[in-house]
């Protein structure tokens, strides 16, 4: 190896310090993480910075910062080593095992995935899941997690976006409650309180305008999660407007009902969004094989 070729290619040690310090924000509480010193952790920055000719961090009494060229040098190398541990765990886990790391919206998760989940433990015995619960997008580089279900837009910034399911909703409301409102045609809605979660605060509004109602939908109670609309619904505080999936038990029970002619696509749609650097990481390969047929399976079923 050249002399030019050694300075493009600094030692992983080197790396490891800077990703952790840029991801940190601090060399002590990089140091932690490593169990190194704090003092290790700046000489190997130091000699990285030496070693590419370039200033990483501006240094201060009280704290460390990126230049812009590390800021630039951090995105790529995150990913780099991000790359790496991919390949390392690939090659020291089984071919058809390993973790399997995955962050699940709430309410989907303990509603559809959880209770589909058997299958796949059955067919594959040797993948290890931990769940992780998220509500909102978050970045793939600054969590321990090798996919996510997620609801929204196929446009998670750099992952793969899988499709797994569109999205309907429908009035969803307590037999008390349609009694106390004298429910019986979509109009109705209009006397009653709403239900909103918060991530779709406008979902009523759209509702009404398919519907060709005027009507202010923005009264009512808020939830930051799915879960809670349903239990609110089932104490006759609202009509909840939310996807059956969630609710199957609760209708089939009688003790929440629907409105089928309100339903309501959503725009959005739910997937499976790994990061690009975990896409060919057995355990995920397997794992979104087995949700996209167990979605398309339950929609057909």
């Amino acid at each position: 190896m050249t002399m030019n070729q050694r300075r493009l290619l600094p030692s992983t040690s080197m790396l490891s310090a800077f990703e952790s310090a840029a991801r940190l924000g601090s060399f002590s509480r990089a140091a932690n993480e490593l169990n190194l010193t704090q003092g290790a952790i700046s000489r190997q920055i130091r000699a990285l910075e030496e070693q590419i000719g370039l200033t990483l961090f501006e240094r201060t009494p009280q704290n460390v910062t990126l230049t812009h060229a590390g800021q630039q040098y951090r995105k790529e190398i995150t990913t780099a080593l991000n790359i790496i541990r991919t390949a390392t765990l690939n090659i020291i886990t089984n071919a058809e095992g390993g973790e399997l790391r995955l962050a699940i919206l709430p309410t989907f998760g303990t509603k559809w995935l959880i209770p589909q989940i058997s299958s796949f433990i059955e067919k594959n015995p040797d993948i290890n899941i931990s769940f992780k619960s998220h509500i909102a997008p978050f970045d793939f580089n600054n969590e321990n997690v090798d996919a996510a279900i997620h609801y929204g837009q196929a446009d998670w910034p750099g992952a793969e976006c899988t499709f797994l399911m569109e999205e309907t909703v429908y009035p969803i409301f307590s037999p008390a409650l349609a009694d106390r409102y004298n429910i019986t045609c979509l109009e109705d809605f209009k006397k009653t309180p709403l239900l909103h979660l918060s991530t779709r605060q406008n979902h009523w509004t759209k509702w009404f305008a398919l519907n060709g109602m005027e009507q202010d939908a923005s009264h009512g109670l808020i939830f930051e999660q799915f879960s809670a609309v349903a239990q609110a619904a089932l104490a006759g505080l609202g009509v909840a407007l939310m996807p059956k999936l969630f609710v199957e038990n609760e209708l089939k029970n009688g003790v929440l009902t629907s409105f089928d002619l309100g339903e309501c696509k959503s725009s959005s749609a739910y997937y499976l969004v790994t990061p690009k650097y975990r896409s060919a990481y057995t355990p995920v390969q397997t794992f979104r094989k087995w949700i996209v047929e167990s979605a398309k399976g339950y929609y057909l079923s």
